[in-house]
């Protein structure tokens, strides 16, 4: 009896990987509810000029939807041990998430030669940290989807855990929702 009560709790455990993640997500949504509400506080101070948002944004947030939806297929595909499909969706998401940071860097330029720089607005400021830090995390995903890349084009080791396609889908599906709030949060308060 108690070897079967201890077979149910040891299958019902986090992964350690899964559970640092947690607990980074955790972490990086309350540093992003702290610039935002920043930015909320300082906007009503004398003299605030808003920042409007790049049109290629909307691009941005376009590329990062359909990249969730990829990752989540490559994540089915993997456990269906369905590999060309797996390899190829997983080339999809790394593309998007590349034209993501891509994306974001035009839009950053595009506000630049608006003269909307550190020194000229205080919004624009704030806009580049928040957004900034956001490109960042955007870019640590990339480098995990480069890595599974790497593992699933590799001839010499087959990976078949699906835990690391799922511990970085449920990083990327964050790095998306975090992207949608701030698109959702810049919209309303510009």
């Amino acid at each position: 009896m108690q070897q079967v009560m201890s077979e149910r709790t040891s299958n019902k455990k986090m992964h350690p990987h899964k559970f640092t993640l947690w607990v980074a997500i955790g972490s990086i949504t309350m540093m992003f509810a702290g610039f935002t509400s920043a930015y909320i506080v300082k906007s009503n101070q004398a003299g605030w000029q808003p920042v409007q948002m790049p049109k290629i944004f909307f691009l941005s947030t376009v590329l990062i939807l359909l990249s969730s939806g990829t990752i989540y297929l490559a994540y089915r595909a993997m456990k269906n041990r369905e590999t060309g499909k797996y390899k190829n969706l997983v080339l999809l998401t790394t593309l998007l998430g590349l034209g993501f940071v891509a994306t974001q860097f035009l839009g950053f330029n595009e506000l630049w030669n608006q003269n909307i720089t550190f020194k000229e607005s205080v919004a624009g400021s704030f806009f580049y940290i928040i957004t900034g830090v956001h490109a960042l995390h955007v870019v640590g995903g990339v480098i995990a989807l480069l890595v599974i890349f790497a593992r699933a084009f590799s001839t010499k080791t087959k990976y078949y855990s699906s835990t690391p396609v799922e511990i970085a889908g449920i990083y990327w599906h964050f790095v998306d929702i975090l992207w949608i709030y701030l698109f959702v949060f810049f919209l309303l308060v510009s």
